[in-house]
């Protein structure tokens, strides 16, 4: 069952020359999590914020379990549109207790179901314990979790969360979210999720929409984002890529690293790009070798090294954490990927 489409949706503001949200359509199914991802200016959060009623489209629909709340005639106010929201900074009322703010939303209920859906979504949410305690006396991922149980409280129809643990520390933010993805997905709920980080999307989507300058570049699976991305954004964004130069041969694509066995849908001698992440490249000490060391990045499990090939290009490769070599070794380069590349050209993705 389709939970929330959105169709051709745009919002410009005053002043700006550019639509914040220019023409997106996406449909998100009942117990989905998507995850709209992007660099900052790229339309999510005025995404959301037109989900939610918080913002009125200049046109375009959108409609929640069947009923249209904003088109070019009807505009549904958010307090009547069955939508829970989740915000960066939490916005917990600091004089009522824990169990006050998550009953906050269940207003005009019986107090003997306030008491039974309260204590639920605190159980839930592991902070039964903690019921009476006020905001400031608890942790980042506490308040986060409070945060989270009082807008499940009232069961919305979709919940929207807005870069949600963007206070917290790197540490707690992988726990928190870890945590939250489980409770979201005992409670067969259907989620926005709006971030800006690449990992986090990966793993808190069922599916990724990624976003460039208020447009849809890819929607699709962590998988298909990553692995088959649509556009030279998606790629760069969503994986570090870098892009080795080529031209397509009747063997593959020559490049200056040597031939990638890879056979395109293109003409021969197209100028093309082929999009590489850093496990796609191995290297070996060689005096006479296509590439440089110009950085090497210490990553704990592993390291980070910076190529830069005769030609001046930049390549970036993964090798175990032992294998320690100094800035200004002279390496032979090659693709060592045992997949399928993304290869882009002028006119084509292949």
């Amino acid at each position: 069952m389709t939970t929330l489409e959105v169709r051709n949706l745009i919002k410009k503001f005053h002043g700006s020359e550019r639509s914040a949200v220019n023409d997106i359509s996406f449909e998100l199914s009942e117990d989905e999590i998507l995850a709209l991802v992007g660099p900052s200016g790229c339309g999510k959060t005025t995404t959301l914020r037109l989900i939610a009623g918080l913002e009125r489209p200049d046109s375009g629909l959108i409609r929640l379990n069947d009923r249209v709340v904003a088109s070019d005639s009807v505009f549904v106010p958010p307090e009547r549109r069955g939508v829970g929201m989740v915000f960066q900074d939490h916005a917990l009322f600091p004089h009522l207790t824990v169990f006050e703010n998550v009953a906050f939303g269940l207003r005009g209920k019986k107090p003997d179901e306030i008491r039974t859906t309260v204590g639920e979504m605190l159980h839930l949410v592991g902070l039964l314990p903690l019921s009476k305690r006020y905001p400031h006396a608890l942790s980042g991922g506490e308040r986060q979790r409070v945060a989270l149980a009082r807008a499940l409280a009232p069961r919305p129809i979709l919940l929207l969360m807005d870069e949600p643990f963007s206070s917290l520390d790197a540490d707690l933010r992988t726990e928190v979210r870890e945590h939250v993805r489980g409770i979201l997905k005992s409670m067969r709920a259907t989620v926005v999720f709006v971030t800006h980080d690449q990992d986090e999307a990966l793993f808190m989507g069922d599916r990724l929409a990624v976003l460039n300058r208020g447009e849809l570049e890819q929607i699709g699976t962590p998988e298909e984002i990553f692995h088959e991305s649509n556009t030279r954004f998606v790629a760069e964004f969503m994986g570090d890529s870098d892009f080795l130069r080529g031209r397509v041969v009747a063997g593959g694509i020559q490049t200056e690293i040597g031939l990638l066995n890879q056979i395109v849908d293109l003409p021969v001698s197209t100028p093309v790009e082929i999009a590489l992440r850093a496990d796609d490249i191995d290297f070996e000490v060689d005096g006479s070798g296509n590439s440089l060391i110009v950085g090497r990045f210490f990553r704990g499990a592993f390291n980070l090294y910076r190529l830069r090939l005769n030609s001046g290009q930049i390549l970036h490769a993964f090798t175990d954490h032992t294998k320690i070599l100094p800035v200004g070794t002279r390496v032979q380069a090659r693709v060592s990927a045992e997949h399928p590349l993304t290869v882009f050209s002028e006119y084509h993705t292949v």
